[in-house]
């Protein structure tokens, strides 16, 4: 079997899309699923910078250290590079289709369409909001880690 490699998109790359990158790398870990991951953003806002300090305080407090990730924003190469490229609201699949080579083998949707329920849904968007809403946020993509994992590792 390919090595599963799953690529999370949201705007900046420094609350969203970094949360569910680490809630999949501590699913994957856990379970022993040997997969490559990273995380990007669809604007170029936050290249080289850390994520947000509300979103590495949540992760740690689930015991994942995201202080040493870095924004980068997603290129078409990704679609060559990722199987699976998850998206973490609509505007930002949009614009991932926007950049997508004509033809390329990656799944591309969106994050919660993998949560039974919550298929077509966003994932709240925590920047304006407080440690609550990081809170919720990391839930969110949590849930997707773990239903996403589990569909890899079959």
């Amino acid at each position: 079997m390919n090595r599963p490699s799953v690529l999370f998109v949201c705007l900046g790359n420094i609350c969203r899309s970094p949360l569910a990158e680490a809630a999949f790398r501590a699913e994957a870990q856990r379970i022993g699923l040997d997969a490559v991951v990273d995380s990007a953003g669809t604007a170029d806002y936050h290249v080289g910078e850390p994520p947000d300090p509300r979103a590495i305080r949540t992760a740690a407090r689930f015991g994942v250290d995201i202080s040493g990730y870095r924004g980068r924003q997603a290129v078409a190469a990704d679609f060559a590079r990722f199987s699976h490229i998850l998206a973490l609201d609509h505007s930002n699949l949009a614009s991932l289709r926007r950049i997508a080579p004509v033809s390329h083998g990656a799944h591309l949707g969106l994050l919660l369409d993998l949560v039974p329920g919550r298929e077509g849904e966003a994932v709240a968007d925590p920047w304006y909001g407080n440690e609550e809403d990081f809170l919720v946020t990391w839930h969110e993509v949590s849930q997707a880690a773990r239903a996403l994992v589990a569909q890899l590792n079959r």
